[in-house]
């Protein structure tokens, strides 16, 4: 054995003595794995069961998703909480809290133009009509003229008192406010429906709208394209009288949120934390998300319980009021908050693209893109605001996450994109709390929040893909020591330095067109920074008795990231 040999054999007989345990398998084998056993099949049955409900928290569809799903975890082996023992693994609990305010639903509703042979909009083809916290007309409905308020200035020039506001006002609610509950209207027909909704061609999705709770509330009602245009016409030949007749539920209820356990079997306080929420009407969002959290929970028991993986740290499953169950969860408990480690939001995950037109997109962690959008980095239509440096999130979970999601599609021949952080989900409470989070959903979607958002718009092929990748992803984390995070570093590692490169390459580009050479070398130096610390935070997963070679790699990670920067900088500096 000559003396390079034998050295690197002693080398390896010393890591492998510091090491407390390596890992047991790879991600592969973990897509290997789940793509025998994830099916999107409980995941659509889910969701076809919670859609069809129009769900408010506290109300009766709402209560029925979480107890629905409560029951097919108990089913795959899920305890309840003040029944388990020690040694259950799996676990339950429904919390419920008091509301403050009375809950809703939409029992029935139509609104007819006098005169018409047939109703202008009636719940029974749209059941997003009626604004959320309407209250019902009398029996016998309501009968007024309709006058048109363009905006508040309008509206104070007019008696509008026991007539029918229809605006079409971005700010239709300060119409409501001042017209219904300060000057007497019946009530409010409203119209604005965004053009990525393509309205001139789904002419009658209408989006949900709410009303802010009030125990003075009348009713409003949103139209659609049709509709719209319809009264419109009307409008313009004269005098135009409608008949309406709304018939809501208010009650007092209690929020409910679900949360299970599968506790890990080594560091259980440490944990990775799904959430979905429940609240709002349509197929995809997020019933979608409903359906795709729950087969991954009960695939992770059955594959934990006949051991053909196991989970080191916990994982943890919520579902409920979105943004405010989650939030709950990181902000009522200091010490759980401070070990969750990971957490990911699953909202509109269950798209047939061909039919809505959207993409499927991981919402990174706030990264530079969302200072300097460009390149292939795009934003949805929802869109977001422009960051600072100061709000930057550097965590190896975006680019980990990223390339996971795009092996399963390049496996399954599914599109993955991504997007600047733009919030409005429940990955938002981890990000506040500092605790890396992001989001996995669909846009641009035609149907989004509208009474077109319907179960043959879901895919089950589509919840498949995601629920495996996800679970692929948070397995190989809950499961990570000292040689997961040196894969993940090296996975970091090469996304820097293609970043890098093709962020010098526009900055060369935007040089030559006139731009500033000091704001490009910023540029350079921030996706730098970041990249450097989003590899540092692989740290988090070390084994204390094996720290030496995660440390080792991020040394030899961070010098090939500052020699780029360092090249790049130099030659737009010479530009």
């Amino acid at each position: 054995m000559t003396k390079n040999l034998m050295f690197f054999f002693f080398s390896m007989v010393i890591i492998g003595w510091s090491q407390e345990k390596k890992s047991a398998v790879t991600t592969d084998d973990y897509f290997k794995i789940f793509r025998e056993h994830i099916t999107g099949e409980k995941a659509y049955e889910t969701t076809a069961f919670v859609s069809q409900y129009w769900r408010v928290v506290g109300n009766e569809g709402f209560n029925k998703s979480i107890f629905k799903v409560a029951s097919e975890l108990e089913a795959a082996g899920y305890v309840k909480e003040e029944q388990a023992t020690v040694l259950d693994r799996f676990t339950y609990r429904i919390e419920k809290r008091s509301l403050p305010h009375p809950t809703w639903e939409p029992l029935n509703a139509e609104v007819s133009l006098v005169g018409s042979s047939s109703p202008l909009l009636s719940q029974a083809t749209n059941r997003n009509m009626v604004y959320l916290n309407s209250a019902s007309t009398s029996s016998n409905g309501v009968v007024g003229e309709v006058v048109y308020i363009k905006d508040l200035e309008a509206l104070n020039k007019v008696s509008v008192n026991g007539k029918i506001i229809y605006t079409d006002a971005n700010r239709a609610s300060e119409i409501y406010k001042e017209g219904v509950l300060n000057k007497g209207a019946l009530g409010m027909f409203s119209y604005n429906n965004p053009g990525y909704l393509k309205p001139e061609i789904n002419t009658t999705s209408i989006q949900f709208r709410s009303l802010a709770y009030h125990p003075n509330n009348k009713w409003a009602i949103a139209l659609s394209y049709e509709a719209k245009e319809e009264l419109k016409a009307a409008m313009d030949k004269g005098s135009v009288r409608a008949k309406v007749n709304v018939a809501t539920k208010l009650y007092p209820s209690e929020e409910l949120t679900l949360v299970a356990d599968v506790r890990g079997s080594e560091t259980p306080e440490e944990r990775l934390v799904f959430s979905a929420h429940v609240q709002e009407p349509g197929a995809n969002d997020n019933a979608s998300g409903v359906g795709a959290q729950l087969e991954m929970a009960i695939t992770t028991a059955k594959l934990i319980a006949s051991e053909s993986i196991e989970a080191y740290r916990s994982i943890t499953f919520l579902w409920g009021d979105e943004i405010i169950s989650t939030n709950r969860y990181v902000a009522e408990d200091e010490a759980r908050a401070k070990n969750i480690k990971w957490g990911i939001s699953l909202d509109m995950v269950g798209e047939n693209t061909d039919k809505t037109g959207g993409t499927f997109l991981i919402e990174k962690m706030p990264d530079p893109s969302a200072i300097w959008t460009r390149g292939e980095d795009k934003h949805s239509e929802w869109g977001g605001r422009v960051l600072s440096l100061k709000d930057m999130k550097p965590h190896y979970l975006n680019d980990f996450i990223i390339h996971n999601f795009k092996k399963q599609g390049k496996f399954a021949n599914w599109v993955v994109k991504t997007n600047p952080y733009e919030g409005g989900s429940d990955h938002m409470p981890f990000l506040r709390a500092d605790i890396p989070g992001l989001l996995l959903w669909h846009f641009t979607d035609q149907f989004y929040h509208t009474d077109n958002d319907t179960m043959d718009k879901v895919s089950q092929e589509t919840l498949k893909n995601v629920s495996t990748a996800a679970l692929a992803s948070a397995l190989t984390l809950v499961n990570g020591d000292s040689y997961t995070a040196t894969a993940i570093i090296d996975l970091i590692n090469k996304a820097a330095t293609n970043r890098l490169a093709a962020e010098y390459l526009l900055s060369e580009s935007a040089v030559r067109e006139g731009a500033s050479s000091e704001d490009e070398q910023q540029i350079i130096m921030a996706w730098a920074d970041w990249y450097i610390k989003a590899i540092e935070s692989a740290k988090d997963m070390a084994n204390p008795g094996n720290t030496a070679i995660v440390e080792k790699a991020i040394l030899s990670a961070r010098s090939i990231i500052e020699l780029q920067r360092d090249s790049f900088v130099s030659e737009l500096k010479r530009k």
